[in-house]
């Protein structure tokens, strides 16, 4: 199954999240979602809105000050 990128790095909060919230609304039930971000704020302000929002948070990781998340879109 293919993983839609999300590449929001050089967006300050809230910016990664108001991509991430417009970016699901056009996906599939069940489509998978990588958030690529530097914003330090990403790494609480995505899974609290994974956990706000219903949608799956698969995996969040950090390598070298960017934020990796995959989310699962769930309703």
């Amino acid at each position: 199954m293919d993983k839609i990128v999300l590449d929001a790095q050089g967006l300050m909060c809230p910016m990664p999240i108001v991509k991430l919230a417009k970016k699901i609304k056009e996906m599939k039930v069940g489509e998978t979602l990588e958030l690529i971000a530097d914003d330090v704020g990403s790494k609480e302000d995505v899974p609290a809105w994974c956990k706000r929002t219903g949608n799956e948070l698969i995996e969040s990781r950090e390598e070298n000050g960017v934020f990796r998340f995959l989310i699962k879109k769930r309703q």
